[in-house]
């Protein structure tokens, strides 16, 4: 049965430079990566392919030893350029030098009724082998998908509601037919509920309100509404031995055209958005590209920092940096390379902050755009205990007692407190308004890493 539900914890953090709706034509960029660490959960990835390598999209290039069934693959046709590794040889990126026209491997085409009738098997095996597989995120952990577990359930979240986040209806516009198939294709996998979870508080496109075989529920209220995590919470909220899927629009379209048009297609569109741009709009392309041509021209200053994602939660990237696998979406805001003097208490209509203590008259704003940097106003300190941390989360958690369990790597309190319910974007906007200025989300995963490995 659908359900409407509105929130009122959270924050909406509006800022300047919100992406216009067109779409620009640029020339493709002439690299993509592939980026592991875009998954969490990844500890042995073995890469199967060499520098000098021509590949398709959708050819293997890597596996993770403890999941090798789990097959990821290049998005791009081309020429392997750079295998690039960090710290302890830590792998990083997979670069292809993209061909002019993309070609791809072929597998199985399905029509609609041959789709209703494979086997979970059948679909399991097409989903493994073409690099599809990975779009689905597995509950709790965040990390991909165990192929042998059968979950409770499987979320959609249908909206984004982080700052400056591309608007759904223009990113999925035309991909009806592949989103229902996508649908068909995951019912084989629950005998549970597919949640297909949108904003209750603006227009629906008709991909979402028309597709069959899911339960609608509708959210409304301030970020983070659009988080799938916070929406399991208030629909199936996870418990102990529990496992839940979840998996963005994106995702499921690309499941569907990988059954019915027989190819793993990685192209999406991106959003160009923040204060520094001189023209947010759209840009198609695929994933794991290139933004240098995207912001070639169209920066209004020199020290700003890229955002592969969103100011929240995304990346820091160079400005010839790749994109993220799960983003549609690049942010360049101001460096904060900066001191300033009594910043946090001179009155000022130009700041944006949660806490009226900074910024006395940023309140005064209402629904005024803001432009911030990077500057986080100030040193890491003591773990203060200020209340605020539960005025923007809106869950039935704890979450200041939460940290400190995770910190004192108490197992059962952290169970007992909620650590199953919760990845790093969920806990974001904690970390937003943390006036001890921790870094939450690095916490929080160490919390998962504790809980999943030890």
């Amino acid at each position: 049965m659908s359900k409407s539900i509105k929130l009122k914890k959270g924050f909406d953090i509006n800022l300047a430079g919100k992406a216009e709706k067109k779409i620009a034509e640029i020339d493709q960029p002439e690299t993509f990566a592939y980026k592991p660490t875009s998954f969490q959960g990844i500890l042995r990835p073995k890469v199967v392919v060499d520098e000098g390598d021509n590949v398709k999209a959708g050819t293997p290039i890597l596996f993770d030893k403890k999941n090798d069934k789990v097959q990821h693959v290049a998005p791009v046709s081309g020429e392997i350029v750079e295998i690039r590794r960090g710290e302890k040889r830590k792998l990083l990126e997979v670069v292809i030098l993209a061909d002019k026209k993309i070609e791809y491997v072929e597998h199985k085409k399905f029509s609609v009724s041959e789709i209703n009738n494979l086997s979970t098997e059948e679909a399991k095996t097409q989903l493994l082998e073409s690099g599809t597989w990975v779009n689905l995120v597995q509950r709790p952990y965040g990390v991909v998908a165990d192929p042998e577990d059968s979950p409770k359930a499987i979320h959609i979240s249908a909206f984004d509601s982080h700052p400056l986040a591309p608007e759904y209806d223009l990113l999925f516009k035309g991909q009806d037919q592949y989103f229902q198939a996508g649908i068909d294709i995951l019912k084989k996998f629950t005998d549970g509920v597919i949640h297909l979870n949108i904003d209750g508080a603006s227009e629906v496109s008709q991909l979402f309100s028309h597709a069959k075989n899911v339960q609608l529920n509708k959210f409304s209220g301030p970020h983070p509404a659009g988080n799938v995590g916070v929406q399991i919470h208030h629909l199936d909220p996870i418990n102990k031995g529990d496992v839940v899927w979840t998996i963005n629009p994106h995702g499921v379209i690309q499941i569907g055209k990988l059954f019915i048009e027989g190819i793993y297609d990685a192209s999406k569109m991106v959003a160009l958005t923040g204060s520094e741009v001189k023209n947010p709009q759209y840009y198609k392309t695929f994933t794991g590209a290139s933004i240098k041509k995207m912001v070639a021209n169209n920066i209004a200053s020199d020290n700003v920092r890229y955002i592969s994602g969103n100011v929240l939660t995304g990346e820091k990237i160079a400005n010839d940096g790749h994109l993220g696998y799960f983003d549609h979406h690049v942010t360049v805001i101001p460096e904060g390379d900066y001191y300033e003097l009594f910043g946090w208490i001179k009155p000022t209509t130009k700041s944006l902050s949660f806490h009226r203590a900074f910024g006395l008259l940023s309140f005064l704003n209402g629904n005024k755009e803001f432009v911030v940097d990077t500057n986080t106003k100030g040193e890491p300190r003591a773990f203060v205990q200020t209340g605020t941390f539960e005025k923007v989360m809106p869950m039935d958690i704890l979450p200041t007692f939460l940290l400190k369990a995770i910190l004192a790597e108490d197992f059962d309190e952290m169970e007992a407190l909620g650590i199953y319910e919760i990845i790093e974007e969920d806990m974001a906007l904690c970390e937003f308004v943390d006036v001890s200025k921790h870094d939450v989300q690095e916490i929080v995963r160490e919390g998962l890493d504790l809980m999943q490995y030890s």
